[in-house]
């Protein structure tokens, strides 16, 4: 379905961006990689996800607090592919604690990578979509770009603001062949989630899976983790014709959390 498209997504490394960057890999398009961690591993995952397709998997390790790294990775994505017809902003950060009580560096940092980085991203990558007459923005938001909860201002701050900008990047986009919307997962079990787990069992001296249901029951009534992969399909719709007229929604994927 998307071969000859190249995807870059950020935060791929590793949890949702790279079950995104598999999902969309499967479907026959080069992917940009970016983020921290084992490079190496994630490439050959991506890789071996789209091998019938004979697609091309590179890396660039812009830090995406810095504009001027994005848009040295976004040169090297033009100049690598041609231009990059899917963005997929996953990169993210968290960091909790009480308004009055947050850091004033980590609010700037999670801002900064959480919601600025897309604003570069889709800048840079609009001009080469509308050319085209085709592209899509993918922002991975969260259930905290719908609702709140405490201790998380910066992260609920961010999220808000990437639905607000997934939302004004569609309307200005409204009569073309380019869309944007909005992924908003709830409890996705990640490397970073699984440590909150890990952490939650170790404090209360339970078992892991007591605190998992602990978790679980907090927020998502469905009491089941969304998926990398489950999310990964919800991009490749996005991705395909049935989609074409799918602007400015944000999506949730959270086993009923914001129905409640």
């Amino acid at each position: 379905m998307l071969k000859g498209k190249t995807a870059l997504v950020t935060g791929s490394t590793s949890g949702i961006g790279l079950g995104i960057a598999q999902a969309l890999a499967a479907q026959g398009a080069h992917i940009l990689l970016n983020g921290f961690g084992d490079v190496e591993a994630a490439q050959s995952q991506v890789a071996a996800a789209g091998q019938a397709h004979g697609i091309t998997v590179d890396y660039h390790g812009a830090d995406m607090s810095q504009a001027a790294e994005i848009e040295a990775m976004m040169a090297f994505g033009a100049q690598r592919f041609g231009r990059i017809d899917i963005v997929v902003n996953n990169a993210g950060i968290q960091h909790v604690a009480a308004v009055e009580d947050f850091p004033v560096e980590k609010w700037d940092a999670i801002l900064a990578i959480n919601l600025s980085s897309a604003f570069h991203t889709t800048r840079l990558a609009l001009p080469a979509m509308q050319k085209a007459n085709w592209g899509r923005i993918i922002n991975v938001a969260s259930v905290h770009g719908l609702v709140g909860s405490a201790q998380k201002s910066a992260y609920v701050a961010a999220k808000h603001g990437i639905v607000g900008l997934t939302k004004v990047t569609a309307l200005q986009n409204a009569t073309t062949g380019v869309t944007s919307n909005a992924i908003c997962p709830g409890w996705v079990l990640t490397p970073l989630v699984q440590k909150q787990v890990d952490a939650k069992a170790a404090a209360q001296n339970i078992s892991i899976e007591a605190a998992t249901k602990q978790l679980l029951g907090e927020k998502e009534p469905s009491m089941q983790f969304t998926t990398p992969q489950e999310l990964g399909e919800l991009a490749v719709f996005f991705c395909s014709a049935a989609a074409n007229n799918v602007r400015g929604v944000a999506w949730n994927m959270d086993g009923g959390w914001a129905a409640q």
